[in-house]
């Protein structure tokens, strides 16, 4: 399958999973304090809807591709309307006598009912609008619980990687050099390389590294990963070198013979020891003919040929976790449900941090929409990455809708908090203008991420 058509599946699947939580969260909150939900919508239904579900009479009625729910629906006006939308970008829950997104003002200028969220006490709207974020972290816990479980943990030990990190430019500025093994952060020992290597270095004075058989203090400059952000290139990375583990049919490595396993060397004699050395000089020879040096069983060989226009010959190369020893741990059911726990805190408490970020210059020109989060998906199905990304995902979602802003949950749970303590109900025309000015905000926002996102597909 294509890989952006299988990025775009994952995706769709993923949120539509969170979505359906999320919207869950709402509705079993509502049900319990005995709030009406009119809809729950998995995907949106503007026009029609491929499948509208709804209990009359004790037993489930279905249309199917309507363009209204039938007459006999609004015969049982207590039960929800289930449903499936056609345009796969989220879902809804439909509060009765609450201010949404649909605006319906008709509905808010009837006599209040004791069926209405409106008519609840502080409290109990308060938990119904809370609903949403809460499911989202659980379900985030309990998919890295079953993560933990099921697959387990297997990483590179940052300290045994043979052949050290690779770093961005900005990197050799700060002082690091190819080939360095990050040791540790103010003393504090690194154990893997991942997102939290990097809040550990930005929050230090100094990071010692390995370096020609001695350990080196490189000092950390204020704004550490500020400078990251802005040269858009990356920190670091581990150097592994060139081993071909799938090959394109129809390639310049399939044509010249190339196999699975076959290792990379040198290009016109030059040695390339790691696969980004290779990469960047078959790039400087794109449409020349070159001589390979590579290792097959132990035996050394050379080939000629010629790399396409892009300086690819077509070629998956096998990552440093196949081709390094790996730290392997395994957990039991027991054991998995709190290494599970702490494992989404983390990552909650990490995203939250680096939100900061996001209101400076570069971190804005970095924001993305659908396609930014479709890259986090592999380009190949694999379960495990797909759901510790909806598991991360899921964190985001939780956090974003938090956010004290009109239209989120967070502002509405923002409004209710005011309402608690000064015991006064903000009036339906200011939640009406408030939802607006949140929407707006939102919607630019969107335009704004994937534009961002349409810019650097066009021309970067």
């Amino acid at each position: 399958m294509d890989i952006f058509l299988t990025r775009a599946l994952q995706l769709i699947v993923s949120l539509s999973i969170l979505v359906l939580i999320h919207e869950f969260g709402h509705y079993l909150f509502s049900r319990l304090f005995k709030v009406r939900v009119e809809r729950f919508y998995l995907f949106f239904n503007p026009l029609f809807s491929i499948v509208r579900i709804k209990k009359l009479g004790g037993k489930l009625k279905f249309a199917w591709f309507s363009r209204k729910a039938p007459e006999t629906f609004k015969e049982a006006t207590d039960q929800t309307e289930f449903g499936v939308g056609w345009v796969p970008l989220g879902g809804y829950c439909a509060i009765s006598g609450m201010i949404d997104e649909s605006m319906n003002v008709e509905q808010m200028a009837q006599p209040e009912q004791p069926w209405e969220f409106r008519s609840k006490p502080a409290w109990q709207r308060l938990l119904i609008m809370a609903g949403g974020v809460v499911f989202n972290f659980i379900l985030a816990l309990v998919i890295y619980s079953a993560v933990l479980y099921t697959w387990g943990e297997e990483y590179v030990p940052i300290q045994e990687a043979p052949m050290g990190m690779e770093f961005s430019p900005v990197g050799h500025d700060l002082g690091f050099m190819d080939g360095d093994r990050l040791l540790a952060a103010d003393g504090v020992a690194f154990e893997r390389f991942d997102e939290h290597t990097l809040r550990a270095i930005d929050e230090s004075k100094t990071v010692t590294v390995w370096r020609d058989g001695a350990e080196v203090e490189i000092n950390v400059p204020d704004g550490f990963i500020e400078r990251i952000i802005e040269a858009k290139q990356g920190f670091a990375a581990y150097r592994f070198p060139t081993v071909i583990r799938e090959i394109t049919n129809g390639s310049p490595a399939k044509n010249a013979g190339l196999l699975p396993n076959d290792s990379l060397t040198a290009i016109n004699g030059v040695s390339t020891l790691t696969f980004s050395a290779f990469a960047d000089a078959l790039f400087n020879h794109k449409d020349s003919l070159v001589t390979l040096t590579y290792y097959r069983s132990g035996i050394e060989q050379q080939v000629q040929l010629q790399p396409d226009e892009n300086g690819k010959l077509g070629f998956y190369p096998k990552m440093y976790s196949e081709l390094f020893p790996t730290r392997k741990l395994s957990y039991s059911v027991l054991a998995s449900i709190p290494a599970g726990i702490k494992k989404g805190v983390k990552k909650l408490t990490g995203y939250a941090s680096d939100m900061k970020f996001a209101f400076t210059k570069e971190g804005a020109k970095s924001l993305g929409g659908f396609g930014a989060i479709g890259s986090l998906f592999p380009p190949s199905w694999s379960w495990s990455i797909f759901w510790e990304t909806t598991a991360f995902l899921s964190i985001i979602l939780a956090f974003m809708n938090i956010l004290p802003i009109p239209a989120l949950d967070g502002g509405h749970i923002m409004f209710l908090l005011f309402e608690v303590v000064t015991r006064r109900k903000p009036g339906d025309k200011f939640m009406e203008y408030a939802q607006m000015v949140g929407m707006f905000l939102l919607l630019a926002l969107l335009v704004y991420a994937n534009g961002n996102d349409l810019y650097r597909w066009l021309f970067k």
